[in-house]
């Protein structure tokens, strides 16, 4: 997972195959509904806009679980956190 800084905008990111998924309230509210509901990989993917059920799978994999647990209303207060946690952000590569 990355966490990539573009002015004051803060962006996290997951890196899936060769694209990365941005981790934000919409993805993470999709996310939250696969973990409490019945949600095939299929289905997730398609509602991610990713192209199979095995990049599902590894983007799932790859989230750290206290971004999945972070519900999408706390998102933005749990990215501070987190920035504070580890003291900064990253400039992301062009």
């Amino acid at each position: 997972m990355g966490v990539y800084g573009m002015s004051e905008e803060v962006v996290f990111v997951v890196k899936v195959g060769g694209k990365e998924v941005e981790i934000n309230e919409n993805t993470l509210a999709v996310l939250r509904d696969y973990l409490k509901a019945p949600m095939s990989l299929d289905e997730l993917a398609r509602k991610l806009g990713l192209e199979s059920w095995e990049e599902a799978y590894e983007l799932i994999k790859a989230v750290p679980a206290w971004v999945l647990w972070t519900p999408p209303s706390m998102w933005n207060s749990r990215v501070k956190w987190y920035l504070q946690k580890q003291g900064g952000v990253n400039e992301h590569p062009s």
